[in-house]
């Protein structure tokens, strides 16, 4: 299977995490309606054509005439990846560290773009090969770091299990503080490595097709990465591009307990009627698992930007979802779902706060 395509009923596992199991599709009948509301404006019909998707989207997660996303947080899962010892990374391992505490101290450009933006920040220790003493800081961490997928399962069944969960638990937690919408994001040296795996192995491209520059290697270093990719597929999934394997088993042998935190947590959310921005490369291979886990949260998901990595388009084409930004970022952190937070909210704006014909006494359109 090699088109792009994604086909939920062949790469959905037996086993379901228990965070998703009572996600239900985003029902036709209010997006009907948040349509008709929208066409009822002092404005061409469709006239502004994406903003419109957006705001009926919205009122079809939240079940309200009256949506809103006043109430905004990012949340930051942070682990790190054994297969940086294989030299896939322009930085070294420690930078994951670093840049928790670069987060912590408010240095980094999320915690610009969630001020701008008007969002919390939360920083999620799921598996950092480090130790933390600081009180802003979320920790759960699972293990310091996953083991190295070219020559064995990234994570246990246990391990997979428990960082889906701690995704799941914030997602459900922000809903009790009335959180109205969340976008995730990430850091980890390596990660785009691992979600490059993923993306492979959940398409049936081939590792050259879906391997990026990352954190910015070059040259030989680059055809390295490449080639580490090939053969961690081949190790675990000699046989993935003529037929996928299940979802789980992808993530428990290549992922990252970030991106499986953020797998739970998009599961949880959806579940609890949150939309949900995913950012770039590594969220979106944390959130196309849970699709394929559960194809209904696909429809609590907006694709907050395309990123630079090569397979992040391939990735957001498999799962059926369409960017709202192409500024040519790669950054990760949750930084371009940060900035599209901006444009949701213009659009809830214009379905709650617009004049409709009726209302501002203005003449529709003419009836031919």
């Amino acid at each position: 299977m090699t088109d792009g395509s994604m086909n939920i009923e062949a790469n959905r596992s037996t086993v379901f995490p228990r965070a998703g199991n009572e996600i239900i599709p985003a029902d036709e009948a209010w997006i009907t309606e948040a349509r008709s509301h929208l066409d009822s404006l002092t404005k061409p019909i469709g006239s502004l054509g994406r903003l419109e998707d957006l705001a009926a989207r919205i009122v079809a997660i939240q079940q309200s005439h009256v949506p809103s996303v006043d109430k905004k947080a990012v949340f930051v899962f942070a682990a790190d990846h054994g297969i940086t010892v294989e030299g896939v990374s322009a930085y070294p391992k420690a930078v994951t560290e670093q840049m928790v505490l670069n987060f912590l101290r408010g240095g980094a450009a999320i915690n610009v773009l969630a001020h701008a933006a008007g969002a919390e920040v939360h920083i999620v220790d799921v598996g950092v090969d480090a130790t933390f003493d600081h009180a802003g800081l979320i920790s759960h961490k699972v293990r310091r770091g996953t083991r190295n997928f070219l020559h064995a399962p990234a994570m246990s069944g246990e391990e997979l299990q428990a960082a889906m969960d701690v995704g799941s638990k914030l997602a459900a937690e922000a809903n009790s503080r009335g959180v109205q919408l969340v976008a995730v994001g990430e850091m980890g040296i390596g990660n785009t490595t691992a979600a490059s795996a993923i993306t492979a192995a959940l398409t049936g491209q081939s590792a050259a097709r879906v391997t990026g520059t990352g954190t910015g290697v070059t040259g030989a270093a680059f055809s390295h990465k490449k080639q580490i990719v090939a053969d961690a597929l081949t190790f675990h999934f000699p046989h993935y591009s003529e037929e996928l394997p299940a979802a789980l088993e992808i993530l428990r042998c290549l992922g990252g307990l970030e991106i499986a935190a953020i797998c739970g947590f998009v599961l949880s959310a959806a579940k609890h009627r949150i939309a949900v921005v995913i950012d770039g490369f590594i969220s979106t291979a944390g959130a196309a698992i849970a699709c394929m886990l559960k194809p209904a949260a696909r429809d609590y998901l907006v694709a907050g930007h395309t990123s630079q990595e090569i397979g992040h388009r391939l990735l957001l084409d498999f799962i059926g979802i369409e960017p709202l930004l192409d500024l040519h970022m790669r950054l990760g952190e949750g930084t371009g779902a940060v900035l599209a937070f901006n444009i949701i909210d213009a659009a809830v704006r214009i379905y709650t706060e617009m004049a409709t014909f009726h209302s501002a006494g203005v003449s529709g359109a003419i009836q031919g």
